[in-house]
Order: structure tokens, then sequence, then C-alpha cells
């Protein structure tokens, strides 16, 4: 438990403050102008009634924490730590790999356009992350129309002979070929970075520039390839919204609050025109308004994504100051941020706090779309209680060889992939699956009960076979304790299954004291996602099984002299590398094919791999 004694021992200076649960798990790490002042407020006994308050409160065994020179240096330590340790209490957003973003390549001499999922400190340019990949190559190719770059590969551009067949549809300048000289080359890549940094008008100023200097020189040619460059972006921006005459960029930030979560939204102004926004969800923390806006910032803004020249926020933040000075450095143009009492900007903020609550809406919706189907799922299975949440499990493994187990967690009937794990299987020889479930379900619930960690129990436990495996969860959750919690196994029709001439072919749902399977049926909702569960469990084991397969086959491929018959009787005999790298010599040789020579030059192989 924290103390009083060791909470006065905080400083009262700037830092972050790290709070920790049984077992050193992070909890919550946060940023403070005074760590003494910030974290006393946690254990004060003030009639505060936010819930993350009393928690962490409750739940804090440890308090860590690091001193900084200033604030700056907090809110970018904080940063840092949360993508390290990824506190369960903090707000995350998506990892941008799950998104999409423009990349130009500028760091090369004919720089691309192109789609990634991948921000690499590698000098090209990065915009985004977005959403929709589809809207992001529809961007890309209204780009190219006015902006003919090229996309296709470094290698396929050292090696092109002739034009591709985009040069001939208007959408590359075929800089490959010598068709474009380089200047005019980067002409168009500084166009289409304006373009994607909402510059527009800039843009149009200068190709009427361009248009108006080929014309004097009677390229009528040229004149008349810009003069519809700047007709498609005036048709364009005809179609975005004007919202204010200030001709400035600004972000708008919304922060409403709901049923059991909250809404970040964002509206994007560039030039005064509303060209585009995002809703963030995050479930309930409790933790206040103004505390979150800033972590989210930090996040939003940390990679290469745009920073306007001015930020409208819902609340005055407690380290505006810091944050304005950081993004100031970042654009190295000044950045305000601004809270409005009145006028336009004001009117923004509503703008975004309706579309923040459209967004909660919908959420509800599908919420109680989501919850009907929990609920028939609950009467087809026959269960006491509505499974809100479902972690399901799966073994993959060939003959007993590099074995893993897998659990996904589906809740309120989606995937929640950020409480996916999976499990290495250890010492166990030959393909017994039982074992195998075993002790996943024993790794997974033991390890919290012996520690005394408050684990949530599931809503519904399902694994991945027969009466068997059924069984063998029983069995463990009755040894470890749990109250509470239901099992079923869902079991795939087998084309070798001796019983299916006595027995309904089909996918069957197992459960505990019935004797009876229940035969899953076509277009069944509760059904659908029995099988959406199931197979999405299989593929995050099958996938892990092959990485981890792969990567062996990769080490027994560096050892010379052995092929693929080799390969395969040693993982038959031995079932995983680390098996194959603690055999003696003499072990080897009793594989076929394998000499003494071959036996030794194995293990010194792999004992560069330790």
């Amino acid at each position: 438990m924290v103390t009083e004694e060791r909470l006065a021992n905080i400083p009262a200076l700037p830092g972050v403050y790290i709070m920790k649960g049984r077992g050193g798990e992070v909890l919550y790490i946060g940023k403070a102008k005074s760590l003494r002042s910030r974290v006393r407020s946690y254990f004060r006994d003030t009639g505060d009634t936010r819930y993350s308050v009393k928690f962490l409160s409750a739940k804090a065994e440890e308090i860590d924490y690091i001193v900084t020179n200033n604030e700056k240096e907090a809110f970018l330590l904080e940063d840092t730590l949360l993508k390290q340790h990824k506190p369960r209490y903090n707000i995350r957003l998506k990892d941008s790999k799950t998104y999409v973003s423009i990349k130009v390549t500028v760091n090369e001499k004919f720089p691309r356009i192109l789609v990634t999922r991948q921000i690499k400190k590698d000098g090209a340019r990065y915009f985004g992350p977005y959403v929709s990949a589809r809207s992001v190559r529809e961007t890309i190719k209204f780009i190219r129309r006015i902006f003919p770059l090229c996309v296709c590969s470094a290698s396929v551009f050292r090696n092109r002979l002739r034009p591709c067949l985009d040069w001939q549809l208007g959408l590359c300048s075929a800089p490959a070929v010598g068709y474009i000289p380089e200047d005019d080359y980067h002409a168009l890549v500084n166009g289409a970075i304006m373009f994607l940094e909402g510059r527009d008008k800039e843009v149009i100023k200068l190709l009427k520039e361009k248009m108006n200097a080929a014309s004097k020189r009677l390229d009528f040619e040229e004149a008349g390839k810009l003069r519809d460059r700047i007709a498609a972006i005036e048709e364009m921006l005809e179609e975005q919204k004007v919202v204010t005459h200030r001709a400035v960029d600004q972000d708008i930030f919304a922060f409403v609050r709901g049923d059991g979560g909250f809404v970040i939204q964002t509206l994007f102004i560039r030039g005064g025109r509303l060209v585009g926004s995002g809703s963030h969800f995050f479930h309930e923390t409790g933790l206040p308004e103004d505390e979150l806006l800033s972590s989210f910032l930090a996040q939003y803004y940390g990679g290469e994504r745009y920073v306007p020249d001015e930020l409208i926020m819902p609340a005055r933040l407690e380290d505006s100051g810091v944050i304005e000075e950081w993004l100031t450095e970042k654009k190295r143009r000044k950045v305000s941020l601004t809270t409005p009492v009145r006028g336009d900007k004001l009117k923004l903020l509503k703008m975004a706090e309706s579309n923040a609550l459209e967004t909660l809406r919908k959420k509800a919706e599908a919420k109680s779309v989501r919850s009907g189907l929990l609920e028939e799922l609950k009467t087809r299975l026959h269960l006491k209680n509505t499974p809100e949440s479902i972690e399901a499990f799966d073994i993959s493994n060939i003959g007993g060889s590099q074995a893993v187990g897998a659990m996904v967690t589906f809740r309120d009937g989606v995937p929640d992939k950020g409480s996916y794990r999976l499990f290495k299987i250890k010492g166990l020889q030959g393909p017994d699956d039982y074992a195998m479930m075993e002790q996943v379900l024993s790794r997974r619930y033991g390890k919290a009960a012996e520690e005394g960690k408050a684990l949530p129990a599931p809503g519904l436990i399902l694994v991945d076979g027969g009466k068997g495996q059924l069984n063998i969860a029983v069995k463990v959750i009755e040894r470890l304790g749990l109250k509470g919690v239901q099992v079923a196994a869902l079991a795939k029709e087998r084309p070798d299954d001796l019983m299916a001439r006595v027995r309904p072919k089909g996918e069957r749902v197992y459960l505990p004291n019935v004797k009876d399977p229940i035969m899953l049926k076509e277009g069944s909702r509760p059904d659908l996602l029995l099988r959406r569960v199931r197979d999405e469990v299989h593929r995050f084991a099958i996938s892990y099984h092959r990485k981890l397969r792969s990567k062996i086959t990769s080490i027994l491929d560096e050892v010379p002299g052995i092929g693929e018959k080799k390969k395969k009787a040693l993982l038959e005999r031995f079932g995983d590398i680390e098996a194959i790298r603690q055999a003696k010599v003499e072990e080897l040789m009793e594989v076929p094919g394998v000499t003494e020579k071959l036996a030794i030059e194995i293990k010194e192989r792999l004992k560069g791999h330790l």
C-alpha cells in the first residue's frame, strides 16, 4: 500500500509518475507540474467521486516517479513511457500501422507518392494517418492527375526503358525515361506536398503564375495543362464547405462523454474550408477531461502528422503552454491553443461536439444490436449469464512439433485485439492436444490466481474441440476455483469422423453436463458469432505457429548439408529447435542421413542462435 510517508517524500517538482499494482503491473502513467500535489490528489479523501481516482488509489501498491527539468520534458517523457509500458488505464490511440498514410519519398532524386502502413525515419514525408485506405488511394489518384508523380518501385524505376501505362493515362510524367527535367519534376513534387498540407490557395496561385508564364512564351499546350489542373482543384474546393473567412489552418477538438466511454472528435479546417473529420472512441477511465486531452494530443501529433496554425480546444489545458511550445518547434512556426467562449470559433467547436454526439449515438445503436445478439447466444447455449466477454482458445501444432496456444477475446460481440494472448507450449513431447490445452488454460488463469490478482473471468470460455477438450477446461476451472465461468467447446466436422454415420453431420457445441451437443445452423446469428470467434482464434494460432516454424526453418537452412528431408526428420525426431540444440551429437546421429560431421556442424551453428 502507498503510505502517507511515501506521499510526503514525493518532491514538488515537475516529472512523470508511475502507479503500479500488485506484482509491479503498471496501472497508470501521468505527468505533473508538481508531482507531490498531483499524486496526493489521488489519495486525499476529498469526496472525489471519479471512479478512476478511487480505483487507482485502491489498487496502487507502489508509486514510482521520474523528476524532469521542466514540464516540457515531463510531457515528452510521458509519451515515451506510455509506448513502452502500455498501461491498462491510459488512453491509447491505435498504432499508426493499422492506418494508411501517404508517403512522398523526398529523399530520392525523383520522389514517388505511395500508400503505406508503416512510418519510418527514412527522410521521406508522411501525411496522415488516415482511417480509410480507399479514400487515400482516391486522393493520390486525384493528386496525380494534377501533379503526375511516379509510383513504381525503385528497381522498376531504374530498369525502365520506355514510359509506362500511367504516362499514357496522364498520371505520370515518366521521369524514369527522361521525359521531364529534374527541376520540373521537383516543382510537381512541391505542388503535391503543398496540396497535402492543405495549402490549396498557394497551389492555385503557383499554378496560375506558371500558366501565365507559359502563355507569354506561347507554350499553349503547357498552359492548357496548367489550366485544367487549376480547374480540377477549384472544382474540388467548391465541394468543401466554407466555415470561416479566415485563411487559417485549424484543428478543432471536441470532448463528449457518453455511456461507458467518451469521444474525441476532430474537424480539419484548411484555408477556411472544412476538409475532413475524424472521431476517436475510448472506454471510460473517469480521469479529468484536460488530462485526457493532453495525453491525446501528445500521441496525435507525435508522428509526422501535419500541424495547423491553431488548435481549438473544448477546455483549458493545464500544460497548454508546453504543448504550444512543442508544436511550434515541430511546425517551425507559431502554433496556438485556443478555448473559445463566443464567435465563429465557438460555432466550430459546437459543430465538432454535434459530430461527437452523433458518433456516440451510432456506438450506442451498434452496442444495442450486439447486446441483442449476445442475449440470443445466451438463450441458444442455455447459459445462466449473458456472455459480454468471450475468451476462445485453440492449439496449433504438427505432430506435436513447435506447438503453440492462442487466445482471442471478444467484448460485446467484437474482437478486442489488445487482449489477445499467445502461448508457446513448454515441456510436452508428442501430439497431446489435451495436455497442451490444460497447460494454456492453467497459464492464462492460474498465474493470476497464485499472485492474488483480480483477473476478471470472462462470461464464456470457448475451446476448440469436442468433449475431451471441454472436460479439460472444466477440470482447470474447478481446480483454480473460478466461480461463475461458463464453458463450451466447438467441434468442427471432420471427414474422417468414425461416428459420422450414427450422428448428425456438421459443427456442434458441447456443454458441461449435457449429453447431446447443439448443432450449429446456417444463418443463425448467434451461431455465426460462434463461428467467427472460432475462426479468429484458429487464424491467430496458425499465424503464430507458422511464424515459429519459419524461424526454425531459416536457422536449419543455414547449416550446409541439410535439405528438406533431413530438416523434416530432425523436427519430427526432436520437436523444436531448442530440443535439437540440447541434443547430444550421438542423438543427432540417430536421425537418418545425419553423420557425425554434420551433427557437430549443427551443434556449432545453433550455438550462434542462443
